[in-house]
C-alpha cells in the first residue's frame, strides 16, 4: 500500500525590499531579497485525504515573511532565515521543521564626485549571498552561508597536465592555460540551539562572508594553480582555518572554456600556442569540480 514518506509545501520566490533611513545623517540603506520558505509536520492529511486543516497557506507564509522584515533587521540573512524558522514553530504546535532561504541580490552604493551617494546604488554583478536555515523543533538550527554567482577570470597562472591518458581521450596537456569559473562556495556553521545562539553569533556571519569572499578571490588570482580540484582544496582549509565555527566548507566551480583558434588556414597567421590572442568562449559541455571538507 503507497505511504506518504515526505512532504513539504510553502511559497517559493518572496521578493522582499527593505529601506533603512537615517535621519540624522540623510543616508539610507537598501537590501533587496529573495526567499524561499517550506514546511515540515503533521501535514500528511492535506496529501492523503484532502483535508486542509493542518495547512498554513502559503500565501499566508508570504505575509509572514513581509511582517517580520519590518519587524526585525533582515541583515544578516543569515539571522533573518532564523527568525523566519523560529517564528513558524513557535506560532503552529504541528510544524516540526521549517526550511528557509534567502538571497542577497547585490546593491552597491554608487561613489558620485569621489564621495558615497547616500541614497543611489547600483548593480555590480549577478553574484549573491545566500543562506540556508533549517530549523528542527527540538535539535536546534542549521545554517548554511554561501556565495553564488561570482565569475572570475585569470588570463594565465593555470595548468592541467599528468591525467589518464588512454583509448577515449583527446584532450592535450597543458601548462599554461585561460582559467574561469562561476563560483558556488558555501561554509555549514556547527549547528545552533536556538534562536538566542544564533543572535550572539550574528557579527560573525558578516565577517566570514567577507572572509571567505576574500580567500576565494586572493587564491584564485595567486595560486599557481595545477588544477581546479587543488585550488578550490586550498581555499577550503583557509576557509576553515578563518572561521572557527564552520564545520564544513563546500565548493562547485564549473570550468569556463575558452578554446584557441586555429587562423593558420588564413595566410599562415599564428594564433595557437604562445601565439594565442583570440579565443572563442564556449556555452558547453563544460567540466564541474566539486569538493566538501570538513575538519
Amino acid at each position: 500500500m503507497p505511504q506518504l514518506s515526505s512532504a513539504r509545501y510553502g511559497k517559493d520566490n518572496i521578493r522582499v525590499y527593505k529601506v533603512n533611513r537615517d535621519e540624522q545623517s540623510g543616508t539610507q540603506t537598501v537590501v533587496e531579497m529573495t526567499i524561499c520558505v517550506l514546511l515540515e509536520g503533521d501535514i500528511d492529511l492535506s496529501y492523503t485525504e484532502a483535508n486542509n486543516s493542518g495547512i498554513v497557506s502559503t500565501d499566508t507564509v508570504k505575509n509572514t515573511v513581509y511582517i517580520l522584515a519590518k519587524q526585525h533587521s533582515v541583515t544578516p540573512p543569515e539571522h533573518f532565515g532564523a527568525t523566519v524558522g523560529t517564528h513558524f514553530l513557535e506560532t503552529y504546535d504541528h510544524i516540526h521543521s521549517a526550511h528557509v532561504k534567502v538571497v542577497t541580490h547585490r546593491w552597491t552604493r554608487m561613489v558620485v564626485d569621489g564621495k558615497p551617494h547616500p541614497h543611489s546604488f547600483l548593480r555590480d554583478g549577478s553574484e549573491t549571498r545566500n543562506a540556508e536555515i533549517t530549523v528542527n523543533r527540538g535539535k536546534g538550527i542549521n545554517i548554511r552561508s554561501a556565495i553564488a554567482g561570482l565569475l572570475v577570470l585569470k588570463s594565465t597562472g593555470s595548468a592541467f597536465h599528468g591525467f589518464i591518458q588512454d583509448d577515449y581521450t583527446t584532450l592535450c596537456e597543458t601548462y599554461d592555460r585561460i582559467l574561469s569559473t562561476e563560483v558556488d562556495c558555501g561554509w555549514s556553521w556547527n549547528s545552533f540551539g536556538g534562536i538566542s545562539n544564533v543572535e550572539s553569533a550574528v557579527p560573525q556571519f558578516d565577517e566570514a562572508w567577507e572572509a571567505a569572499r576574500k580567500i576565494t578571490l586572493d587564491t584564485f588570482a595567486t595560486d599557481s594553480s595545477a588544477s581546479v580540484q587543488n585550488t578550490m582544496y586550498k581555499m577550503c582549509e583557509q576557509i576553515l582555518a578563518a572561521v572557527p565555527l564552520v564545520g564544513a566548507v563546500d565548493y562547485s566551480l564549473p570550468n569556463k572554456h575558452y578554446f584557441e583558434i586555429d587562423l593558420s588556414w588564413h595566410k599562415g597567421l599564428k594564433n595557437t600556442g604562445k601565439d594565442a590572442e583570440v579565443y572563442a568562449p564556449q556555452s558547453g559541455p563544460n567540466g564541474l569540480i566539486q569538493c566538501t571538507v570538513k575538519r
